[in-house]
This record gives structure tokens, C-alpha cells and sequence, in this order.
């Protein structure tokens, strides 16, 4: 049974996607209705991306501090340094906290995300990197890595349809409803990998040198 549902006016984003969480189809697929003591709420849900856009995420500090400060130093010393670094997946407007009975929306939007060359796949929770360098540090100087990992930042709109439908002996009449809620989501984009394992987290490692 599809319960009507109140003008695009009278519904603030959360109320929409609350309601999408709980359509009859989310995005092409049927949903069960098992659980759903008010029935569905909306005939569809449907996520329309927009565009999708590479920016560069906050520099991390990605190794200890590897010093080069002894009093009696007079040459470089070489150090091998192990650094690693992750990001965590994207969080949306709506996506990151919403749980519908079909799951999390991060599910959904997983089928678009991954149209794109070396993006995340939405539904794990994080992206590392790391790897063992040997570099040599100055005299009087400190090394530390920074990595400065590549994201990309998905844009949508969640559109939310309800037919219209004829009173009934037991029921009101109501009119068509278009609902719609943009999104934005965040995540970091990731390097192919061998099958079965994670993808590797695309970005820039850069030495750093400051004063002992």
C-alpha cells in the first residue's frame, strides 16, 4: 500500500530522503516490503548524477620525524622510511547516515561511483597507501612525508515519484508528488590493484625538511 505523501514544499531534505529510503523502487530495483508497517511511502527513488569532479584532499603527515640533529653530525645520514596514509570514504549530505530497509544509500550511489576510473568502491569504509623509501636527510634538518591524497567529489539529485491515485472506498484521492533532494558525496580516488585485494590510494608523498 503507498501512503500519500505531502507536497515538495512541505518536505525538508531529510523528510525526502526518508521517504525515498522507503519507495517502492530504489533506483530501478524492487524493494520488500517486509518490515515496512506503514507500507512504501513513494512508487520510486532515483539517483541522477550531475557531474563528478578531482580536487586534492588536506595534506597528512604520513611517517614519524626522522632527525638529523646530533652535535657532532657532519654528513647526511641515511634513513629508510616506512610511511602510510588513508582517507576514509566520502561522506554525503544524506548518504553517510541514512539507513533504509534496503540498506545504506552508499549502496546505491556505488553503481554511479564506479563508472569512474580508480574511484573507491562506496561500500568500503576506508583507502590506505604506504611504502618503504630510502632517502638521505641534511645535516640540521628533520624529514617527516606528508601525502596528500586525490578525491573526487560526486554531485546528484535524488528524485523521489509518487503516481497520483483515485479515491477509493477506503481511501483519499491525492495528487502526483515530485519530490528532489540534491547530493553531494566525497571519497578519495583509488588505483587499480590485483583482484581480491583493496585498491591502493592515489596521491602525492612529499619529503619535507625543517630545522633540528
Amino acid at each position: 500500500m503507498l501512503l500519500p505523501s505531502a507536497s515538495a514544499a512541505e518536505k525538508t531534505p531529510d523528510e525526502i530522503m526518508a521517504i525515498c529510503n522507503k519507495s517502492s523502487k530504489i533506483n530501478g530495483v524492487q524493494q520488500e516490503a517486509t518490515g515496512l508497517a506503514d507500507g512504501f511511502r513513494a512508487d520510486t527513488c532515483d539517483f541522477v548524477e550531475k557531474d563528478m569532479v578531482p580536487f586534492e584532499g588536506p595534506k597528512e603527515k604520513a611517517s614519524i620525524d626522522f632527525p638529523n640533529c646530533e652535535p657532532n653530525a657532519t654528513k647526511p645520514a641515511g634513513v629508510s622510511v616506512t610511511w602510510s596514509a588513508s582517507a576514509a570514504q566520502g561522506q554525503g549530505k544524506y548518504t553517510v547516515t541514512t539507513e533504509g530497509f534496503g540498506g545504506n544509500l552508499f549502496g546505491i550511489l556505488n553503481v554511479g561511483w564506479t563508472r569512474h576510473t580508480g574511484t573507491l568502491d562506496m561500500t568500503t569504509k576506508t583507502a590506505t597507501a604506504g611504502d618503504t623509501e630510502t632517502r638521505e636527510v641534511p645535516v640540521g634538518k628533520v624529514l617527516t612525508f606528508e601525502f596528500t591524497p586525490k578525491m573526487q567529489r560526486m554531485t546528484g539529485v535524488w528524485k523521489v515519484f509518487t503516481a497520483a491515485q483515485a479515491a477509493t472506498t477506503t481511501t483519499n484521492a491525492f495528487p502526483e508528488v515530485r519530490l528532489e533532494a540534491e547530493e553531494v558525496v566525497e571519497g578519495p580516488v583509488v588505483l587499480p590493484s590485483v583482484a581480491g585485494a583493496p585498491g591502493r590510494l592515489d596521491g602525492t608523498i612529499t619529503p619535507v625538511f625543517t630545522d633540528c
